[in-house]
C-alpha cells in the first residue's frame, strides 16, 4: 500500500512533484565527428547520429512538457577524456558522463531549452562555445601584457576599462533602434578575432544587451587596443521606421577613428576575395558615425 502524507499526497505523486523542482543538463553531441568520436565506448549504445538528435528532442519535449528545466551543454570529447584522465575516472561508463556533464553545467557553454526546435538550439549552443573560447583566449591575452613600464598600471585591465567607454559611448550616441555591432580584430598571420552584440531598444530607449555578449566583445575590443592590431566596428542600426543606418570605425592608437560614409559604403560594397564591387543593400544608408563626443583621451602618458 503506497505511503499517503497529511495532505494525502502519495510516495508516486510527490515523487513526481519533485521532479519539476529538479533542474536538469544534457551533454549534447552536436555534430557527426564528435559523435564518431565517442562511439569507440562500448558503454555509448547510440549507433546513428540523427537518431541520437531525435531521441534528445524527445527527451527534451517530454521533459518540458513534465514543467521540468533543462540546459543543454556541448559535449567534447576529447574535453571529456581530458577531464577522466585528469580524475582518474573510467571513460567508458556513463557514470563518468554524468559527471562530465555536470561540470560542464557549471562552467561550459550551455543554452537553456525553451521549446524551440535542435535545428534552431544548435547554432546557437555552438555560437556560445564560440564566445566562451573567444572571451577565455583575449581574457589570457590580455593578462601577459603586464605592466605598464612607465605608469605600473595593469595593461589588459586599463584597456578593458578604455574598450567598455567606448562601446558605453558608442551605444549612448547611436540613433534610436535595434542595434548590431561587429568588432574585428587582426592579429597573428591568417587569425582574425570578430565578436558580435546585440543591443535591442527596450520602450524607454536604453539598449539591452547580453551580459556575455557584451563581456566578450569588449575584451575583443581591448585586445585590439592594447596591442595596436587593425581592426574594425561596425554598427548598424534598425529604426522601427526608416532606412537601416551603417556606421564604422577604425581601431587606431588607443581609440576609434570615424570612417567616412564613402568608406563605409566602399567597405559594404567591395567584395573582400576579388576586390570587386558588390551592389549596395536596398533601403539601407551608409553614414558617418555620431560624434562619440568626450571619449577623447585628455594629453598626457597612455599605454
Amino acid at each position: 500500500m503506497a505511503h499517503t502524507d497529511k495532505t494525502g499526497q502519495t510516495d508516486q505523486t510527490m515523487r513526481r512533484v519533485l521532479r519539476r523542482e529538479i533542474a536538469g543538463t544534457i551533454g549534447l553531441l552536436t555534430d557527426e565527428h564528435d559523435f564518431r568520436a565517442m562511439r569507440r565506448y562500448r558503454s555509448f549504445t547510440f549507433h546513428d547520429h540523427a537518431a541520437y538528435l531525435r531521441q534528445v528532442e524527445d527527451l527534451l519535449r517530454a521533459r518540458a512538457a513534465q514543467g521540468t528545466h533543462t540546459t543543454i551543454a556541448l559535449f567534447d570529447p576529447e574535453e571529456y577524456a581530458d577531464f577522466c584522465t585528469v580524475a582518474g575516472l573510467d571513460a567508458d561508463a556513463s557514470a563518468s558522463r554524468a559527471r562530465f556533464t555536470a561540470e560542464l553545467a557549471v562552467h561550459g557553454p550551455t543554452v537553456p531549452y525553451e521549446g524551440q526546435s535542435l535545428a534552431d538550439l544548435l547554432p546557437a549552443l555552438v555560437d556560445e562555445a564560440v564566445r566562451q573560447a573567444t572571451w577565455e583566449y583575449t581574457s589570457s591575452l590580455l593578462a601577459r601584457l603586464g605592466s605598464c613600464a612607465t605608469c605600473g598600471e595593469d595593461l589588459g585591465r586599463a584597456a578593458f576599462t578604455r574598450a567598455a567607454r567606448l562601446l558605453s559611448r558608442v551605444l549612448e550616441t547611436a540613433p534610436p533602434g535595434s542595434r548590431h555591432l561587429v568588432c574585428s580584430v587582426s592579429g597573428h598571420p591568417e587569425e582574425t578575432l570578430v565578436s558580435v552584440l546585440l543591443a535591442e531598444e527596450e520602450t524607454d530607449g536604453t539598449p539591452h544587451i547580453d551580459e556575455a555578449e557584451a563581456l566578450e566583445f569588449t575584451s575583443v575590443l581591448a585586445l585590439g587596443l592594447a596591442t595596436h592590431s587593425p581592426g574594425g566596428l561596425v554598427m548598424r542600426v534598425s529604426p522601427s521606421n526608416g532606412p537601416d543606418r551603417i556606421h564604422g570605425w577604425r581601431l587606431r592608437g588607443y581609440g576609434l577613428e570615424p570612417l567616412t560614409a564613402g568608406e563605409v559604403f566602399d567597405a559594404y560594397c567591395t567584395d573582400v576575395d576579388s576586390g570587386d564591387l558588390i551592389s549596395p543593400e536596398s533601403n539601407v544608408d551608409y553614414c558617418a558615425p555620431p560624434d562619440l563626443g568626450d571619449d577623447r583621451l585628455p594629453p598626457g602618458h597612455h599605454h
